[in-house]
């Protein structure tokens, strides 16, 4: 059995940055650091920082007055920095930079009062913190989920129409979603760049180059990571049995049977540690040597703000 390993894989910068604030508030402050929601969507980083002391809750009416709380690199809405500002916490915002800008997108046509679509999954942490961006009351917001539901969509004023997506969608589903909404509201306006990531697109780029050479793909990633699924749909759209495992210990033998070429991609919030333990598992089992696959060079690199590396030490 060979081992194929796509480039690139695994952490993206916003993950990196994310995991960088909490980092540097432990070493920096002597008091709990509290994060709302999952810093990022992947349990072994989760468990490493619960491990060193942080505190994760769901709401922010669970972290006491005057405390420090980190916001996930999901983002969070409004109303969310509202009741911490009420609250007098400390804030540490670790939201990416690239939800940041579809939330800037989002609060301008708010203050316009343009309607806005949102793209994305119900439920998702990065799409209720985008649509909590919105809070003009003569305009609204929408989510959409799929081309049934813009078929299904009826707005208030399709002259003043804008739409946003989630970062971490299937680039392939998404330019069916966006021809769609085109289609039916022609006036509507949307983001000069794409706002799906630039992490997300490498990667599924990544997996698709995968799909030609391998008899089947391992995707590391949680399961309630988006980006994660996305790949191992990607995966088995194709054609190409594509399995999302946690760790290792996910792998079922029986799936290797037959299997001479073996694929292994990592989403963008799991970290290359849990990589290394898939191909030493798999060595254990006979594979050979990975081999590496020639991939885009990601250069990008988000710094922390200048505050969080300063920060007064109490």
């Amino acid at each position: 059995m060979n081992i194929i390993l796509t480039n690139p894989r695994g952490f993206c910068a916003g993950v990196k940055r994310a995991i960088l604030i909490v980092e540097n508030a432990l070493k920096i402050y002597k008091k709990t650091i509290y994060v709302r929601h999952e810093l990022v969507h992947n349990e072994y980083v989760v468990n490493t920082l619960r491990q060193k002391g942080v505190v994760f809750v769901q709401e922010i009416s669970e972290i006491p007055d005057y405390s420090i709380v980190v916001f996930s690199a999901h983002g969070v809405s409004k109303k969310v920095i509202q009741e911490s500002i009420k609250k007098k916490l400390i804030i540490l915002n670790a939201t990416c930079p690239l939800v940041t800008k579809v939330h800037i997108e989002v609060s301008n046509a708010s203050k316009k009062g343009i309607e806005t679509i949102v793209i994305g999954h119900k439920g998702h942490p990065e799409v209720e913190g985008t649509m909590g961006q919105y809070d003009n009351k003569n305009g609204k917001i929408y989510l959409v989920e799929s081309v049934k539901d813009v078929d299904n969509l009826s707005v208030k004023n399709s002259e003043k129409l804008n739409f946003v997506t989630q970062t971490t969608l299937s680039i392939t589903n998404t330019k069916d979603i966006i021809s769609s909404l085109q289609n039916k509201f022609p006036k509507i306006s949307g983001p000069i760049k794409e706002d799906i990531c630039y992490a997300t697109t490498n990667r599924q780029i990544a997996v698709k180059k995968l799909t030609q050479i391998t008899d089947m793909i391992l995707v590391v990633g949680s399961k309630n990571s988006s980006n994660s699924n996305r790949l191992a749909e990607l995966g088995n759209e194709t054609g190409t049995f594509t399995k999302l495992i946690s760790s290792f210990s996910d792998i079922k033998k029986i799936w290797l049977k037959n299997v001479h070429y073996i694929g292994i991609t990592a989403g963008a919030s799991a970290p290359e540690i849990l990589v290394t333990e898939v191909i030493q598992y798999l060595q254990k089992l006979g594979a050979n040597k990975p081999i590496e696959m020639l991939g885009i060079k990601e250069k990008t690199i988000f710094k922390i703000p200048r505050k969080f590396l300063y920060i007064k030490k109490m």
